[in-house]
């Protein structure tokens, strides 16, 4: 495979950022550079957002949910879920125009409908970062919602076995 124009992002895995790259592109099987390390791949969606991935023989299956823009992402792995940000020219340029609203958000949402799978804080429970507060099933995947950094919970304003819609206030922190 030959290195070819295809543009390059950074992406914005949790608290990491890395230089990602498509450079080459035949059908399903693509080559990318992470970090300036190469990685061959077959990848192929499934369904709208599903994808199955193979890489050094190893089968991946990611499901990526749109986060509150079409660059944002919650991605979902069979074991783990991650917040994923697109960063292109233009992201760069909103984030140096806007201050960081948003990322102190005092409401846990959901960007999509589902239903509560599991709750597990109350009203007055302090939660550290990382820690998972409510399980929520969508597209057939449990997504755990987790704080980004120590918080107090305020109010549950769902209940187990709640059908939510898409964007719909689940829990309020401090």
């Amino acid at each position: 495979m030959e290195k070819t124009d295809f543009m390059s992002y950074e992406v914005r895995l949790n608290d990491r950022t890395a230089k990602v790259e498509l450079i080459d592109r035949d059908k399903n099987k693509v080559r990318i550079l992470v970090d300036d390390k190469e990685f061959d791949a077959d990848v192929i969606m499934v369904e709208r957002g599903v994808y199955s991935i193979i890489m050094n023989g190893i089968s991946y299956n990611v499901e990526m949910i749109e986060n509150g823009s079409a660059k944002n992402y919650l991605v979902n792995t069979l074991y783990d879920s991650f917040d994923i940000e697109i960063i292109d020219a233009e992201s760069k340029y909103q984030k140096s125009r806007i201050k960081n609203v948003g990322e102190d958000s005092n409401v846990m949402s959901t960007p999509m409908p589902g239903k509560v799978v599991k709750i597990l804080v109350k009203p007055g429970d302090e939660v550290k970062a990382g820690d998972t507060v409510i399980i929520i099933s969508a597209m057939k995947m449990e997504s755990e919602y987790k704080v980004k950094k120590d918080r107090l919970i305020k109010e549950v304003l769902v209940k187990e076995g709640d059908i939510v819609a898409g964007h719909q206030a689940l829990i309020i922190i401090e």
